[in-house]
């Protein structure tokens, strides 16, 4: 088991609720506003980016959508990537080895799928944080679509500051992403 590094408090639970970005309903859409490299968030959303005939660099999967296993096609649409990485990551938090998993996918050569045994929806956070200026990290908003979102200096601040409020160790974080 992987050391919980971050955790997300309920008291900060709204602060997530609003989009990062753009919605787009349509992956190619979407695609043709994105910035490489992409990190992708969920199993729909990293689905739907293959359907569309991209790979992302790295993409983190925890076969569950909306707190309910995905459907075997979605499962089963998932693949075609260089390597496969195994975590655990509890809900609603950030462990030492997603953050770490997270930064070596970036910064390998190829493609990443991160299997997530626990949840994996926090991993956008630290994405936006970790790919390089204005690549951009693609997660879902339940029941709407896939939010994209720029890593640029207005997204890393709220970031920034959003995990120096999370329990735990923001420093550690910040150090495993660098």
């Amino acid at each position: 088991m992987s050391d919980v590094v971050l955790e997300l408090p309920d008291a900060l639970r709204g602060e997530l609720k609003d989009p990062l970005g753009p919605i787009y309903t349509d992956a190619e859409t979407l695609l043709s506003a994105a910035t490489e490299p992409i990190v992708a968030v969920g199993d729909v959303v990293t689905y739907h980016l293959l359907q569309a005939d991209h790979v992302p660099a790295v993409a983190f999967v925890d076969e569950k959508t909306k707190r309910q296993t995905v459907d075997e096609e979605i499962r089963e649409g998932i693949t075609g990537f260089d390597r496969e990485r195994t975590i655990d990551n509890p809900a609603a938090t950030l462990t030492s080895d997603l953050l770490e998993t997270l930064r070596t996918g970036i910064d390998e050569a190829g493609t990443t799928l991160v299997r997530v045994d626990g949840e994996e929806d926090l991993a956008a956070l630290p994405a936006i944080l970790a790919v390089p200026e204005g690549a951009s990290v693609v997660y879902g908003q339940p029941d709407e679509g896939m939010v994209l979102v720029r890593a640029d200096e207005e997204s890393r601040e709220f970031v920034r500051d959003l995990l120096a409020q999370m329990d735990g160790d923001s420093e550690t974080a910040l150090a495993l992403l660098d």
